[in-house]
This record gives C-alpha cells, structure tokens and sequence, in this order.
C-alpha cells in the first residue's frame, strides 16, 4: 500500500492557492469598476460646471477653466471641452494604477427657459 500521508495538505494548498487567486481577481474588478466611476463622476461635474460658467455669461475659455479645476479636484485629467451657446461637453480621463486608462464623456446642456421657475 503507498503512504497517502500528507495529501490532505496538498490539497488544502492548491485551494488556498485557486481562492487567493480568486480573492486577487475581484479585487482587481472592484477597483476596476470604482475607477470608471470616478471617471464618469469627474466628466459629469466637469460639463456640470462648465455649463454653469456659460450660463453665468462666462466666456469658454473661463468655463474651460473651470472644467479643468474640477476634473483635477476629482482626480481626472480633463483631455477636452467644447463649450457652445447652449451647451459643454467634456471629455475626461482616469489613469488607473496597473491597468487600463479609463476615458469619459459628458455633456451638460442649458436650460434658457425664460417661463420657467418660481
């Protein structure tokens, strides 16, 4: 008969080793995913307040600013915004440490309702 003794720890190894692995991949999605939505945060507050400067009567180049003050302050890099008349769109970007550089976009558009409100 073999001697058997000591495939219990074996065993017990290689499953400490499949769900460390497993623990190490969510962690990697999770962090993934909060990074996109830090990116998708600092692009909606971006064209947020770049709109604001517009409807303000704020030149672009103010309302650019602006944008690019609150990309950094949410830790984004702001890589455009065009602003119009009526509207800004911004587009930002977040490096991600070990992974991919996860770019967004967002738009904010003026309300000019002169009817509306109280």
């Amino acid at each position: 008969m073999r001697n058997e003794r000591g495939s219990a720890t074996v065993l017990a190894l290689g499953l400490l080793v499949v769900a460390v692995t497993l623990a190490l991949s969510l962690v990697r999605v999770g962090v993934a995913e909060v990074v996109a939505r830090r990116a998708q945060t600092a692009a909606e507050a971006s064209a947020l307040a770049a709109a604001d400067q517009l409807a303000l009567g704020e030149p672009p180049e103010v309302a650019r600013v602006i944008a690019e003050e609150v990309a950094q302050a949410n830790g984004a890099e702001l890589l455009s915004c065009v602003c119009g008349d009526d509207e800004a769109v911004v587009g930002v970007q977040v490096r991600q440490r070990g992974g991919p550089t996860l770019r967004r976009r967002a738009r904010a558009v003026i309300d000019a309702c002169t009817t509306c409100g109280p």
